[in-house]
């Protein structure tokens, strides 16, 4: 069965701003060599979840799996997001859905914070 991955982002009024959530799919598909990684955006932004699952399904995808793009488990993650999910399975019976789970508090977050901590403090010349 031919797998696609949605990467389910929050979406800003800046579009500049969508350009991390493009270049983390990027990477992503690199290191999985998944052929279908495709990104969507909840508000804000283009193309919307219901576009990005399109998009998986014009490409051959007979399995979804959707991964939310969101540090925290808010209101999206908790309804929003499932809701897209039900919409979708009412519009393509035949694709299989699954929801990965958002960010999240996870180590290597940590260890990213700590990076940016350690860029901080000497770009402030305080080491």
């Amino acid at each position: 069965m031919k797998t696609a991955i949605l990467l389910m982002a929050h979406g800003s009024r800046i579009p500049e701003a969508n350009d991390a959530a493009r270049e983390v799919a990027r990477m992503m598909q690199e290191m999985t060599g998944f052929g279908i990684v495709e990104v969507s955006f909840r508000e804000q932004h283009r193309p919307n979840i219901q576009q990005g699952i399109d998009s998986c399904v014009e490409q051959g995808a007979e399995r979804i799996l959707l991964i939310p793009y969101f540090l925290f488990m808010g209101a999206h993650v908790q309804e929003d997001l499932p809701e897209e999910i039900e919409e979708a399975r009412l519009r393509y019976p035949q694709v299989e859905f699954a929801m990965g789970t958002h960010l999240g508090a996870h180590r290597k977050l940590a260890e990213i914070v700590a990076e940016r901590v350690a860029e901080g403090l000497a770009a402030a010349g305080w080491c």
